[in-house]
């Protein structure tokens, strides 16, 4: 059900069940599903270039757009992921993530880029839960310390740095997971 789930083939209502989707996607159809094979560590990396394209220009979009209670939408997900990474639970850290990268996608003002957000990251979660069982390495600790980074630079309305700093999460989290591969494949 866990993989069903993060490949977007299933979800639950409350009250009413378990829902399946069929080929054409009840759910609503991944618009890069008949390409991303999240097995595929080609794909992966390629997802991991795309994300830091996509992660970089909403920052940078971000630092000159984000309102205030945007801001604080980027601050509570970044603590969220702190207190999920403080109390070690996987969970609310990978809500938090989910909720960081997303806030900055909205602070953007680019549905575009929202949109391409929200499916770089439903794909990014299929490769974690079918090729690491939902787990991303020890990258949290430093996850939590680059996102802090992004904030303040979105919050002090630079474009570049708030660019910068989500490559260089985007860069660190891929070498995490590379990582992660190796010590897999090769103990």
């Amino acid at each position: 059900m866990k993989i069903l789930s993060a490949l977007g083939r299933v979800r639950a209502q409350k009250g009413r069940g378990l829902y399946v989707a069929d080929d054409e996607g009840m759910l609503g159809s991944s618009r890069w599903g008949g390409f991303f094979l999240p097995t595929d560590l080609d794909h992966v990396y390629m997802l991991f270039e795309f994300r830091r394209v996509q992660e970089a220009a909403a920052s940078r979009l971000a630092a000159g757009r984000a309102t205030p209670a945007e801001l604080r939408a980027i601050e509570a997900a970044a603590e969220t992921c702190r207190e999920g990474h403080v109390t070690g639970q996987r969970e609310l850290f990978d809500r938090g993530d989910d909720d960081f990268h997303l806030s900055i996608a909205i602070a953007s003002h680019n549905p575009l880029l929202v949109e391409s957000v929200r499916e770089a990251r439903r794909l990014q979660r299929q490769s974690s839960t079918i090729g690491l069982h939902g787990t991303v390495g020890g990258h949290a600790e430093e996850a939590v310390v680059e996102h802090a980074a992004i904030y303040q630079a979105i919050r002090d309305g630079d474009p570049e740095a708030a660019a910068g700093a989500a490559c260089a999460h985007l860069d660190n989290t891929l070498e995490d997971y590379r990582r992660e591969i190796q010590r897999r494949l090769f103990g």
